[in-house]
């Protein structure tokens, strides 16, 4: 959150969540924060802005960062964790960047991008509160979790996608800069 004047809000979202809880509860709060960061880093931005591109060749911008989360939420905790058989929502065989390439400027894309996301990441959640342990466990036949193709733990599947969030949050950070000089939060 900002000011007026563009300077970062001192009523920052993520402070003051649970704190000294126990493991699960640590999980949780550190996924809130990270995906709390990725909407600041968004937020107030139209369809141009969000599909602003780095820097060429890359693909890379904020509209794609959203989708690209939603898509590794939904594989990881909808297919490997709760064992469903999901589609890609933006990549395929033919297409194995669609989660960036299709990120144009466009509010309808937008809008089902946050939509996606939304509901991706409140699977994960319930899914993580609601586990009957952090050690139950999902297949990882496509090795996408750096298992060599076997059994992942929910905690190590967590942990991945703070991981994933924390290398794209950098990315976030220096898009955001790019599009407006927004810096902070």
């Amino acid at each position: 959150m900002f000011t007026e004047d563009g300077r970062p809000s001192p009523d920052d979202p993520r402070e003051n969540g649970p704190r000294l809880g126990d493991e699960r509860a640590t999980l949780l709060e550190f996924l809130r924060k990270c995906r709390l960061t990725l909407e600041l880093k968004c937020a107030g931005l139209d369809a141009d802005a969000m599909a602003r591109r780095s820097v060429e060749p890359s693909t890379m911008s904020l509209l794609g960062l959203v989708r690209h989360l939603a898509e590794i939420e939904r594989a990881t905790f909808r297919g490997t964790m709760a064992g469903r058989v999901v589609s890609r929502l933006y990549c395929s065989p033919e297409e194995p960047d669609g989660d960036f390439d299709g990120a144009v400027a466009d509010e309808r894309v937008v809008a089902e991008a946050w939509e996606a996301w939304h509901a991706e990441a409140a699977f994960t959640t319930a899914f993580l509160a609601g586990a009957a342990s952090l050690d139950v466990t999902g297949e990882d036949p496509d090795n996408q979790h750096g298992t060599g193709g076997g059994a992942i733990s929910l905690r190590e599947a967590a942990l991945e996608l703070i991981h994933e969030y924390a290398r794209h949050l950098g990315h976030a950070d220096l898009l955001r800069e790019r599009i407006d000089g927004r810096v902070g939060q």
